[in-house]
Protein backbone atom coordinates (compact mmCIF):
# COMPACT_ATOMS: atom_id res chain seq x y z
CA UNK A 1 0.00 0.00 0.00
CA UNK A 2 1.57 3.27 -0.80
CA UNK A 3 3.09 5.25 2.10
CA UNK A 4 1.88 8.72 0.80
CA UNK A 5 -2.37 7.62 1.25
CA UNK A 6 -1.32 6.17 4.69
CA UNK A 7 0.20 9.23 5.85
CA UNK A 8 -2.84 11.38 4.74
CA UNK A 9 -4.66 9.07 7.29
CA UNK A 10 -5.35 10.36 11.13
CA UNK A 11 -5.96 6.50 12.15
CA UNK A 12 -4.49 4.48 9.55
CA UNK A 13 -4.85 1.13 11.51
CA UNK A 14 -9.03 0.97 12.62
CA UNK A 15 -10.86 -1.90 14.14
CA UNK A 16 -14.78 -1.31 13.16
CA UNK A 17 -17.61 -2.55 15.27
CA UNK A 18 -20.54 -3.21 13.65
CA UNK A 19 -24.29 -4.67 15.30
CA UNK A 20 -25.58 -7.37 13.99
CA UNK A 21 -28.89 -5.69 13.83
CA UNK A 22 -27.36 -3.67 11.42
CA UNK A 23 -26.69 -6.34 9.02
CA UNK A 24 -30.04 -7.00 9.05
CA UNK A 25 -31.47 -3.61 8.02
CA UNK A 26 -35.24 -3.16 8.29
CA UNK A 27 -35.94 -6.49 8.50
CA UNK A 28 -34.35 -7.32 12.27
CA UNK A 29 -33.16 -10.76 12.24
CA UNK A 30 -31.37 -12.30 9.16
CA UNK A 31 -29.28 -10.78 6.94
CA UNK A 32 -30.24 -7.67 4.26
CA UNK A 33 -27.47 -8.21 1.34
CA UNK A 34 -28.20 -4.77 -0.11
CA UNK A 35 -27.25 -2.90 3.16
CA UNK A 36 -23.99 -5.24 3.68
CA UNK A 37 -23.07 -4.97 0.06
CA UNK A 38 -23.13 -1.10 0.78
CA UNK A 39 -21.08 -1.39 4.52
CA UNK A 40 -18.49 -3.72 2.37
CA UNK A 41 -18.14 -0.75 -0.36
CA UNK A 42 -17.65 1.84 2.26
CA UNK A 43 -15.20 -0.53 4.06
CA UNK A 44 -13.11 -1.45 0.65
CA UNK A 45 -12.87 1.93 0.08
CA UNK A 46 -11.33 2.94 3.39
CA UNK A 47 -8.75 -0.12 2.49
CA UNK A 48 -8.52 1.36 -0.77
CA UNK A 49 -7.80 4.93 0.97
CA UNK A 50 -4.62 2.83 3.28
CA UNK A 51 -6.28 2.09 5.96
CA UNK A 52 -5.96 -1.25 7.65
CA UNK A 53 -9.16 -3.00 8.47
CA UNK A 54 -9.96 -4.90 11.63
CA UNK A 55 -13.85 -5.76 12.49
CA UNK A 56 -15.73 -7.23 15.22
CA UNK A 57 -19.74 -7.70 13.97
CA UNK A 58 -22.26 -8.62 16.89
CA UNK A 59 -24.80 -11.59 16.64
CA UNK A 60 -28.09 -10.10 17.85
CA UNK A 61 -29.56 -10.65 14.48
CA UNK A 62 -28.56 -14.37 14.87
CA UNK A 63 -29.49 -14.95 18.64
CA UNK A 64 -28.79 -13.02 21.59
CA UNK A 65 -27.44 -15.01 24.69
CA UNK A 66 -28.53 -12.36 27.49
CA UNK A 67 -32.18 -12.43 26.05
CA UNK A 68 -32.27 -16.21 26.07
CA UNK A 69 -30.44 -15.92 29.08
CA UNK A 70 -33.22 -13.63 30.91
CA UNK A 71 -35.69 -16.57 29.15
CA UNK A 72 -34.33 -18.76 31.58
CA UNK A 73 -31.51 -20.58 29.81
CA UNK A 74 -28.00 -21.24 31.13
CA UNK A 75 -26.15 -18.02 29.89
CA UNK A 76 -23.22 -19.74 29.84
CA UNK A 77 -24.43 -21.70 26.93
CA UNK A 78 -27.04 -19.08 25.67
CA UNK A 79 -23.50 -16.67 25.30
CA UNK A 80 -21.71 -19.17 23.56
CA UNK A 81 -25.11 -19.59 20.90
CA UNK A 82 -24.61 -16.15 20.86
CA UNK A 83 -20.82 -15.99 19.90
CA UNK A 84 -21.89 -18.80 17.24
CA UNK A 85 -24.46 -16.41 15.81
CA UNK A 86 -21.21 -13.75 15.37
CA UNK A 87 -19.43 -16.50 13.19
CA UNK A 88 -22.31 -16.84 11.22
CA UNK A 89 -22.18 -13.27 10.54
CA UNK A 90 -18.67 -13.18 10.07
CA UNK A 91 -18.53 -16.00 6.61
CA UNK A 92 -21.17 -14.32 5.73
CA UNK A 93 -20.06 -10.40 5.83
CA UNK A 94 -16.27 -12.37 4.49
CA UNK A 95 -18.08 -13.21 1.76
CA UNK A 96 -19.57 -10.45 0.54
CA UNK A 97 -16.69 -8.75 1.36
CA UNK A 98 -14.41 -10.96 -1.10
CA UNK A 99 -16.90 -10.17 -4.01
CA UNK A 100 -15.87 -6.24 -3.14
CA UNK A 101 -12.64 -7.49 -3.70
CA UNK A 102 -11.27 -7.22 -0.44
CA UNK A 103 -8.95 -9.77 0.47
CA UNK A 104 -10.65 -11.27 3.90
CA UNK A 105 -9.64 -13.44 6.73
CA UNK A 106 -12.02 -14.90 9.52
CA UNK A 107 -10.24 -15.45 13.06
CA UNK A 108 -12.05 -16.94 15.79
CA UNK A 109 -11.90 -17.01 19.57
CA UNK A 110 -12.98 -20.59 19.47
CA UNK A 111 -11.40 -23.15 17.74
CA UNK A 112 -13.27 -23.62 14.47
CA UNK A 113 -10.73 -24.44 11.94
CA UNK A 114 -12.74 -25.94 9.10
CA UNK A 115 -14.78 -22.51 8.88
CA UNK A 116 -11.56 -20.24 10.15
CA UNK A 117 -8.37 -19.32 11.72
CA UNK A 118 -7.69 -19.94 15.21
CA UNK A 119 -7.32 -15.88 16.80
CA UNK A 120 -3.09 -15.74 16.99
CA UNK A 121 -2.33 -11.73 17.60
CA UNK A 122 0.71 -12.11 15.19
CA UNK A 123 -0.97 -13.91 12.92
CA UNK A 124 -3.56 -11.24 12.70
CA UNK A 125 -1.25 -8.20 12.73
CA UNK A 126 0.45 -9.50 9.69
CA UNK A 127 -3.15 -10.16 7.55
CA UNK A 128 -3.63 -6.46 8.89
CA UNK A 129 0.19 -5.76 7.06
CA UNK A 130 -0.33 -7.28 3.86
CA UNK A 131 -3.91 -5.39 3.59
CA UNK A 132 -6.43 -8.22 4.19
CA UNK A 133 -9.90 -6.98 6.54
CA UNK A 134 -9.46 -8.92 9.49
CA UNK A 135 -13.03 -9.99 10.90
CA UNK A 136 -12.92 -10.83 14.82
CA UNK A 137 -16.29 -13.52 15.56
CA UNK A 138 -17.03 -15.03 18.68
CA UNK A 139 -16.66 -12.69 21.05
CA UNK A 140 -13.32 -13.02 23.51
CA UNK A 141 -14.61 -16.46 23.67
CA UNK A 142 -15.88 -16.08 27.32
CA UNK A 143 -19.57 -16.20 28.58
CA UNK A 144 -20.53 -12.72 29.91
CA UNK A 145 -18.36 -10.34 27.73
CA UNK A 146 -20.30 -8.57 25.30
CA UNK A 147 -18.65 -8.09 21.73
CA UNK A 148 -18.53 -4.54 22.69
CA UNK A 149 -15.78 -5.68 24.87
CA UNK A 150 -14.28 -8.15 22.44
CA UNK A 151 -14.05 -5.09 20.24
CA UNK A 152 -12.45 -2.73 21.91
CA UNK A 153 -9.99 -5.78 23.42
CA UNK A 154 -9.26 -6.54 19.78
CA UNK A 155 -8.50 -3.27 19.32
CA UNK A 156 -6.23 -3.37 22.00
CA UNK A 157 -4.03 -6.24 20.78
CA UNK A 158 -3.82 -5.23 16.95
CA UNK A 159 -2.55 -1.81 17.93
CA UNK A 160 -5.27 -0.04 16.37
CA UNK A 161 -5.10 3.68 16.16
CA UNK A 162 -9.31 3.66 16.85
CA UNK A 163 -12.44 2.08 17.56
CA UNK A 164 -15.01 3.09 15.74
CA UNK A 165 -18.64 1.83 16.80
CA UNK A 166 -20.96 1.61 13.92
CA UNK A 167 -24.48 2.30 14.48
CA UNK A 168 -27.86 3.80 13.41
CA UNK A 169 -27.56 7.22 15.45
CA UNK A 170 -24.83 9.52 14.73
CA UNK A 171 -23.14 10.16 17.89
CA UNK A 172 -23.74 10.48 21.53
CA UNK A 173 -26.93 11.53 23.25
CA UNK A 174 -27.59 12.60 26.47
CA UNK A 175 -30.50 10.62 26.12
CA UNK A 176 -32.16 8.38 23.51
CA UNK A 177 -32.98 10.98 20.65
CA UNK A 178 -35.82 8.77 19.74
CA UNK A 179 -37.64 9.40 22.69
CA UNK A 180 -35.94 12.15 23.94
CA UNK A 181 -35.81 14.87 21.04
CA UNK A 182 -34.85 17.42 23.12
CA UNK A 183 -31.85 15.16 23.99
CA UNK A 184 -28.24 17.04 23.39
CA UNK A 185 -25.12 15.73 20.81
CA UNK A 186 -22.15 15.48 22.12
CA UNK A 187 -19.23 16.31 19.51
CA UNK A 188 -16.79 14.99 22.21
CA UNK A 189 -17.23 13.14 25.61
CA UNK A 190 -14.84 11.91 27.81
CA UNK A 191 -14.65 7.99 29.21
CA UNK A 192 -15.41 9.42 32.64
CA UNK A 193 -18.30 11.34 31.85
CA UNK A 194 -19.87 8.19 29.52
CA UNK A 195 -19.37 5.86 32.57
CA UNK A 196 -20.31 8.59 35.28
CA UNK A 197 -23.90 9.48 33.34
CA UNK A 198 -24.61 5.67 32.18
CA UNK A 199 -24.69 6.74 28.68
CA UNK A 200 -25.08 3.14 26.81
CA UNK A 201 -22.52 3.95 24.25
CA UNK A 202 -20.81 0.65 25.00
CA UNK A 203 -20.59 -1.69 28.42
CA UNK A 204 -18.82 -0.41 31.40
CA UNK A 205 -15.79 -2.89 31.27
CA UNK A 206 -15.32 -1.80 26.89
CA UNK A 207 -15.47 1.62 28.09
CA UNK A 208 -12.89 0.79 31.07
CA UNK A 209 -10.64 -0.69 28.33
CA UNK A 210 -10.41 2.00 25.99
CA UNK A 211 -9.73 4.80 29.22
CA UNK A 212 -7.20 2.15 30.78
CA UNK A 213 -5.26 1.80 27.01
CA UNK A 214 -5.54 6.01 25.68
CA UNK A 215 -8.01 4.33 22.84
CA UNK A 216 -9.92 6.86 20.95
CA UNK A 217 -13.54 5.88 20.64
CA UNK A 218 -16.27 7.82 17.46
CA UNK A 219 -19.36 6.38 17.62
CA UNK A 220 -21.08 7.39 13.71
CA UNK A 221 -24.03 6.30 12.18
CA UNK A 222 -22.73 3.65 9.31
CA UNK A 223 -25.75 5.07 6.88
CA UNK A 224 -24.38 7.84 6.60
CA UNK A 225 -22.50 7.90 3.31
CA UNK A 226 -18.52 8.50 3.62
CA UNK A 227 -18.79 8.66 7.58
CA UNK A 228 -16.44 6.23 8.30
CA UNK A 229 -13.79 7.61 5.69
CA UNK A 230 -14.10 11.23 7.48
CA UNK A 231 -13.50 9.60 10.77
CA UNK A 232 -10.45 7.98 9.78
CA UNK A 233 -9.04 11.09 8.17
CA UNK A 234 -9.68 13.34 11.61
CA UNK A 235 -12.84 15.17 9.84
CA UNK A 236 -15.36 15.86 12.79
CA UNK A 237 -17.61 13.54 12.46
CA UNK A 238 -20.25 11.14 15.37
CA UNK A 239 -18.86 11.98 18.66
CA UNK A 240 -15.23 11.41 19.81
CA UNK A 241 -14.88 9.67 23.24
CA UNK A 242 -11.46 10.28 24.62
Amino acid sequence: MPRAKKAKLKYPRVLLKLSGEALAGDKGTGFDFQVITKYAREIKRIADAGAQVGLVIGGGNIVRGSLLSKMGMDRVSADYMGMLGTVINALAFQDILEREGLDTRVMTAIRMEELAEPFIRRRAQRHLEKGRAVIFAAGTGNPYFSTDTAAVLRGIQMKADVIIKATNVDGVYSADPKTTPSAKKYSKISYRDVMHAELGVMDQTAITLCKENSLPLIVLDINQPGAVMKAIRGEKVGTLVS
